[in-house]
C-alpha cells in the first residue's frame, strides 16, 4: 500500500506546498525548480505576551444579563453583553510565521517529464526530483534532488540538495522573516535572524526569537555576499535549520533563544544526513506504523490533485485510506509530548494576520482536531491537550472568579498560547461558558480509550474537578420549572430568530455538561474521592433539560423550537448534535427516537458545509449506521472544493480540523466502541468491500486487526490492556475472553456472518 502524496509539478500556492513537521518545527516545501522555498515555522512564536483579559464590569452586569434573556429579551441582553461582558482586550493573540528561506538555482529548467514532487507519509520525508535541461541528454542528465524532513529525534528541520553530476550545483541560499528584527552579519557557514514577535490588541509583543540555518556543502566552494550564500561547482549541500523563542510558560517569557539553538547545535556537529535521516525515519515509523488500513486498489499512478478531482467517480477507495494516514501524519507532525497543540493550522501558517488568528477554537475546532489520535493509535499526541487544560486550570480560575464570581475555572470558545479564557469575538459567538468543560469531556473519553490507567485519571482529575465546580457554580433555576441551565450563553456559532445568539439553556450545553458530571463521578469513585462534589454533580445532572423533538421531527437546538426559523438554517454548526458525535448520548440501539430526530436536524441542515463541517457530518452519519450517506459526504469533502492540491482541508481557507475530523470519521465507519462492546464495519459503504485495519483502537484499552470480504468480517484479532470479555458485534455477536496483552484471534465462518 502506498503511503505517497505526489504531483508532476511545483507548488504554485502555499496550499500546494507539502507540509513536515516535528510538534515544534514546521516547513512548507514548495519543490521549485529556480527557486526551492521553504515557509517555517516554530510553534511557540505567537503574537503579544502574557496577558489576562478579565473585565471588571462583566461581573457587576451579569445577573441583569441573565434577567432579560429570561424575560426573552434577546436584543437587550445582546446590546449589555457586548458593551460590559466581554473580556479586554476582546479578541485573542495569533499563532504566527517565522521566516522564510529560499534557494535560487541558476538557469535551471527541468526536462520535460522528469519532474516528481512527493511527500512519503511513512518516513516523513518530501522530496523534489528532475533532470536538468542543459546537461545533457536522458540518461546522461544531472539529476537533482532535494530531500526535506523535519526530525523529532533531532529537533531540526534537514535539507539535503544533491546532483548525480559531480560539481553540478550552483545556487543562492537566503532567509528573511515578517516579523521585526535583523539578519546578522556572519560568515559562509550559514544564515541567522534575530528578532521580537509583534504585538496585538494593545498586548505589546515580549516574545525575542531566532533561525539559525548551518550549511555543510560537498564539493565545490561556499561564500558570504551580504545576505546571501552562494555556492559554485558543488556536489551536495546539507542544511540545517533550527528556530527557537524565549516562550518557557503561558506566564513566563524569560527563555534564552540563543542558548537554546547553542545547545541544540553542540549536539549535530557529529551527524551527518544518513544518520539525521536514519534517526527521524525510527521516530517517525515508531508512531506511524501503529496502523494501517487497506480499503482496496486505487489510482496511485495519478498525481494526488488529479486524485482529488476524480474521488467522487468511485475508483478510487485507496484515496479515502490514504486521507487517514494522512491525518494520522500531520497530527505526528504538529503535536507530539512536549509541544503545544494544533492550532486551527496545525503548525503551518505563512500570515502575520492568519485566518481566526490561527489560535485555538474550541466550540468544535480544537475539540475536532483530536478525534484521531485515539482510535487511529496515536495516544501518545493528545499530551500537549492534556498539557493546555492544566495551564487553562489556572488562567480559567481567575476568569471564572472575575466574570462569573465562581469558583473552578472556564474557558468560553477560544484560547491561545497565554491561556486567555474569556468571551471573545463579541456577544454573538464568544459567550458560551462550556468550551472548557467540552475539553474535558473529551480528555475522560481519552481515558477511557486507554483503559482508565490510575496515573492518568489522577493528573486529569484536578481540571476535571475545577470544570466541575465552575459549572455547578453558575448553573441557575429556569422559572417555572425544575430545571438548571447555563444563561447567558449560545448555541455555537447559530443565531435564533430574535435577534440575537444569546440564550438559555441551548442543547449543546446540557449535553456537554451531562458528559462532564458523569466523567467526574466516574473518576471520583475511581480515585475513591470526593463523594459529596460527585452527587452534588449527578443530581445537577438529573435536572438539566432533556433532549426535545420538534415539530420538524428535529433534534432542537434549543429549549423552544425555533429551529426552523432560524436566518441559517443550514448552518455550518450542528452543535445540538454533539449527544450523537462525539458524545454517545443518543444511539439507534439506545435511543432510537432521539437518533430519528438527530436523523432529521442533519436532513434539514443538509450535507453541503465548510471542511471541519463537513468532517463532523461524516461522523455523524456514521454513528446512525449510513454508510452510503457518509461515503456521499466524505465525496464531498475529497474534493477540490474542500481539499486543496496537497490534502490539506479547505474551510476555506485552509484549516486543519477537517483533515483530522474527516479522517477520524472514515474510521469511525469502520468502527465504534463503547468500554464494553466494538462494532466493525458499522457504516461501511458498498466501495470498501474488502480490507483490512490493523492496530486501530477502541475504548476499554483494547487495540483491533480484523479484515472483511464481500462486506463480511473474516477475522479480527484483539489485544486488551487488561483480562477482560470483550463483545464484538460483527454481523454477529460474539463474546471474546481476552488475557492481558496477549493477541487473540476469532475466525468468523461464512455461517456466522
Amino acid at each position: 500500500m502506498t503511503h505517497e502524496l505526489w504531483y508532476k509539478k511545483p507548488a504554485t500556492e502555499w496550499t500546494d506546498a507539502l507540509p513536515v513537521g516535528n510538534g515544534r518545527l514546521g516547513a512548507m516545501v514548495h519543490g521549485g525548480v529556480g527557486r526551492e522555498e521553504l515557509q517555517l515555522n516554530e510553534s511557540t512564536l505567537w503574537s503579544g505576551g502574557p496577558y489576562q483579559p478579565t473585565n471588571p464590569e462583566a461581573l457587576p452586569n451579569l445577573a441583569e444579563v441573565r434577567a432579560l434573556i429570561l424575560a426573552g429579551r434577546f436584543e437587550d441582553a445582546h446590546a449589555l453583553t457586548q458593551a460590559h461582558l466581554l473580556a479586554k482586550p476582546y479578541l485573542q493573540m495569533s499563532y504566527q510565521p517565522a521566516g522564510n528561506l529560499f534557494l535560487d538555482f541558476t538557469q535551471h529548467e527541468a526536462i520535460a517529464g522528469s519532474y516528481r514532487r512527493q511527500l512519503d507519509l511513512a518516513t516523513g520525508v518530501a522530496t523534489t526530483r528532475y533532470g536538468l535541461l542543459g546537461s545533457g541528454f536522458e540518461p546522461d542528465a544531472a539529476q537533482f534532488t532535494r530531500q526535506v524532513f523535519a526530525s523529532a529525534a533531532d529537533d531540526l528541520i534537514v535539507l539535503k540538495v544533491s546532483c548525480s553530476l559531480p560539481g553540478a550545483l550552483a545556487f543562492e541560499a537566503w532567509l528573511d522573516s515578517p516579523q521585526e528584527g535583523e539578519l546578522l552579519v556572519g560568515d559562509a557557514s550559514g544564515l541567522s535572524y534575530r528578532g521580537r514577535n509583534f504585538g496585538k490588541h494593545g498586548v505589546p509583543g515580549q516574545l525575542s526569537f531566532g533561525i539559525d540555518v548551518h550549511l555543510r556543502v560537498e564539493g565545490g566552494s561556499v561564500e558570504r555576499r551580504g545576505r546571501r550564500l552562494v555556492v559554485r561547482d558543488a556536489t551536495s549541500a546539507l542544511f540545517l535549520i533550527d528556530m527557537a523563542t524565549s516562550f518557557t510558560r503561558f506566564d513566563d517569557v524569560s527563555g534564552d533563544p540563543e542558548a537554546r539553538l547553542a545547545a541544540r547545535r553542540s549536539k549535530l556537529v557529529a551527524l551527518d544526513f544518513d544518520t539525521l535521516l536514519a534517526n527521524h525515519v525510527a521516530a517517525h515509523r515508531a508512531q506511524f506504523d501503529r496502523l494501517d488500513i487497506d480499503l482496496g486498489a486505487g489510482r496511485s499512478d495519478l498525481p494526488t490533485d488529479e486524485r482529488i478531482a476524480n474521488f467522487a467517480t468511485g475508483d478510487d477507495p485507496a484515496l479515502a485510506a490514504l486521507y487517514v494516514q494522512y491525518g494520522r501524519y500531520l497530527m505526528i507532525s504538529s503535536s507530539r509530548p512536549g509541544t503545544q497543540p494544533t492550532t486551527l493550522q496545525g503548525i503551518w501558517n505563512k500570515e502575520t494576520r492568519p485566518p481566526w488568528g490561527s489560535k485555538y477554537t474550541a466550540n468544535i475546532n480544537l475539540q475536532m482536531n483530536y478525534w484521531l489520535p485515539d482510535p487511529a493509535n496515536l495516544p501518545d499526541m493528545m499530551e500537549p491537550v492534556i498539557a493546555l487544560v492544566e495551564d487553562l486550570a489556572i488562567t480559567g480560575a481567575e476568569m471564572a472568579r472575575a466574570h462569573y464570581g465562581a469558583s473552578g475555572w472556564v474557558m468560553h470558545h477560544n484560547t491561545d498560547i497565554w491561556r486567555a479564557t474569556g468571551p471573545v469575538d463579541g456577544a454573538a459567538w464568544g459567550v458560551w461558558p462550556t468550551g472548557g468543560a467540552w475539553l474535558m469531556a473529551q480528555l475522560w473519553d481519552h481515558t477511557r480509550f486507554e483503559g482508565r490507567p490510575e496515573e492518568l485519571v489522577r493528573r486529569l482529575y484536578g481540571p476535571l474537578k475545577g470544570a466541575v465546580q465552575f459549572a455547578l457554580d453558575i448553573l441557575v433555576p429556569l422559572p417555572g420549572t425544575d430545571y438548571l441551565v447555563t444563561v447567558p450563553s449560545i448555541s455555537p456559532e447559530n443565531r435564533h430568530p430574535f435577534g440575537s445568539s444569546l440564550c438559555a439553556g441551548p442543547t449543546m450545553d446540557n449535553q456537554i455538561l451531562r458528559d462532564l458530571f458523569a466523567a467526574f463521578a466516574e473518576a471520583a469513585e475511581q480515585l475513591g474521592v470526593d463523594a459529596e462534589l460527585s452527587a452534588a454533580a449527578l443530581a445537577a445532572r438529573q435536572r438539566l433539560p432533556e433532549h426535545r423533538i420538534g415539530k420538524e421531527g428535529q433534534l432542537q437546538e434549543w429549549m423552544d423550537d425555533w429551529d426552523m426559523d432560524v436566518p441559517e438554517i443550514h448552518h455550518r454548526h450542528v452543535s445540538h448534535l454533539y449527544g450523537l458525535y462525539p458524545g454517545d448520548q443518543i444511539g439507534l440501539d439506545t435511543t432510537p427516537e432521539l437518533a430519528a430526530a438527530a436523523r432529521r436536524s442533519l436532513e434539514i441542515r443538509g450535507d453541503e458545509a465548510t471542511g471541519w463541517g463537513i468532517g463532523w457530518r461524516i461522523n455523524l452519519w456514521a454513528r446512525l449506521r449510513e454508510g452510503e450517506r457518509a461515503h456521499a459526504v466524505l465525496q464531498l469533502l475529497l474534493s477540490p472544493s474542500r481539499s486543496y492540491a496537497n490534502l490539506f482541508d479547505a474551510h476555506p481557507p485552509f484549516q486543519i480540523d477537517g483533515n483530522f475530523g474527516g479522517a477520524a470519521g472514515i474510521l469511525e465507519m469502520l468502527v465504534q466502541s463503547t468500554e464494553d462492546a466494538v462494532w466493525l464495519l458499522p457504516a461501511l459503504p458498498a466501495n470498501w468491500p474488502k480490507g483490512t485495519l490493523r492496530g486501530v483502537r477502541a475504548r476499554g484499552g483494547v487495540e483491533l486487526d480484523f479484515g472483511w470480504d464481500n462486506g463480511e468480517v473474516g477475522w479480527v484479532r484483539v489485544l486488551s490492556a487488561r483480562n477482560r470479555d470483550i463483545t464484538v458485534h460483527a454481523g454477529r455477536t460474539i463474546r471474546l475472553s481476552a488475557l492481558a496483552n496477549e493477541v487473540m484471534q476469532h475466525e468468523f465462518s461464512a455461517s456466522q456472518c
